[in-house]
């Protein structure tokens, strides 16, 4: 039984279980209850930064040759493009099939203000967020968690050192320990688990409550319904062509799984998965090039939902759209979206900024999704997640850093002495 009570999997479920029901039935006290998801979020945020800074450094360091450096990298960025636009296309598709919108008239549903979120769309210029990637000041860059910033700089660092040679020696050992001490914090921090999912569910139920999901239930039924045929066919797929069980994965990496569930947060599993990834037999190295830069160019989740908000929203409006335009609203997203990380309210803002590209859709029928956007944020992290799993193990494998052996191990399919004579 003290077993059963100290897994943190059994924890954190039992913690969303008593968050959704102290946001139903109590929905004042739970929206007080924000602050524990927030403090959570935030003291993981707060090794974020250090933790990839670290990973990446080590590395690209323990790498050596900066050739398989930039190979690694331009393999992930077609591997990310490739299949954010699967997603995109069949998020399109199956929008177009199911018809969610169909029948649903504006005027029936609740919505809310959205004036912010649209005028941020619009004014979103391109040119200066993929500016924005490269620091004007590193330090700046650690302090408010740019995620990419603190990517492109660690790259650089990464190389300057490996360019001492033997002189920067020293120095990786000091790295080595540090990455230690940052990973042993963060399972620290882990322990409050269970409290950041309980207020991040408690508020979610009590601040916009179940009734909202009603009237956009079949909605959020098909953006679910898609996320789910996009992980257990595309991302399974992807994965059987090395002989890795997606099944066995998304065991291996639960916990991490339900903590996003409940805060809402792809960021509060973001070094866990790291982590989890390397101890699985992933490098160092490509685990730190590719889940940093997933981050904001690997949204899975988040392109399913804008593509399906998109077609949802012209379709509640009766605007016919032809497949020129769909074609354009394809294009435009396999763009917007891959900012869609880095900024604030992203997901409303990209949306804002795809619907005024397009000058067809009503921009105003955002407030119209903020009712169950919050439910479905949920979704689009866990995918989010899963997608960057699916994408470092795959690159992993494809640069033959992969280490077989220590995923059988993770996964628990071989004992000790098993290991020592196991060929693949």
């Amino acid at each position: 039984m003290r077993k059963i009570l100290n897994n943190l999997t059994f924890r954190v479920l039992v913690a969303i279980t008593l968050g959704v029901l102290i946001g139903h039935f109590f929905p004042t006290t739970a929206a007080k209850l924000k602050p524990l998801g927030d403090l959570f979020i935030n003291l993981i945020k707060m090794v974020i930064a250090p933790i990839i800074f670290l990973t990446i450094v080590l590395g690209i360091s323990n790498m050596g040759d900066l050739k398989k450096v930039g190979r690694v990298g331009g393999k992930a960025l077609l591997y990310f493009e490739i299949v954010t636009t699967v997603a995109l296309v069949i998020g399109i598709i199956i929008a177009n099939w199911v018809k969610p919108g169909a029948g649903i008239q504006a005027a029936s549903l609740k919505g809310g203000d959205v004036s912010a979120y649209t005028a941020q769309g619009k004014d979103m210029d391109w040119v200066k967020f993929f500016l924005h990637v490269v620091p004007d000041n590193a330090i700046k860059a650690f302090a408010e968690g740019e995620i990419l910033q603190v990517l492109v700089f660690s790259v650089l660092f990464g190389v300057g050192l490996t360019r001492m040679g033997e002189r920067g020696h020293s120095l990786i050992h000091t790295f080595e320990k540090l990455s230690r001490v940052f990973f042993n914090i963060l399972n620290v921090v882990m322990k409050l688990a269970p409290l950041g999912a309980l207020g991040g569910m408690a508020y979610t139920v009590g601040k916009f409550g179940l009734a909202t999901l009603l009237p956009l239930a079949k909605l959020m039924g098909t953006v679910y319904m898609t996320m789910f045929l996009f992980i257990f066919v595309v991302l399974n797929l992807i994965l059987r062509y090395y002989r890795v069980s997606l099944w066995s994965v998304l065991k291996y990496i639960k916990e991490e799984l339900l903590i996003v569930f409940g805060t809402s947060s792809s960021e509060s599993a973001l070094p866990q998965v790291m982590d989890k990834l390397e101890n699985m037999g992933c490098s160092r190295s490509v685990v730190g090039l590719v889940i940093p830069a997933g981050y904001s160019f690997n949204l899975d989740g988040t392109t399913i939902y804008l593509s399906m908000a998109t077609i949802f929203l012209a379709q509640v409006f009766s605007v016919d759209l032809t497949l020129g335009q769909e074609l354009t609203i394809i294009g435009i997203l396999m763009l917007t979206s891959k900012g869609a990380a880095g900024v604030t309210g992203s997901g409303f803002i990209v949306l804002a900024s795809t619907l005024t590209a397009v000058h067809v859709i009503p921009v105003e029928g955002l407030a119209l999704l903020l009712g169950v956007d919050r439910f479905m944020s949920e979704a689009r992290s866990i995918t989010n997640i899963i997608g960057n799993t699916v994408a470092t193990i795959f690159i992993a494998n494809n640069e033959n850093e992969f280490d077989r052996n220590k995923m059988l191990k993770a996964f628990g399919k071989l004992e000790k002495e098993e290991l020592r004579d196991y060929k693949y």
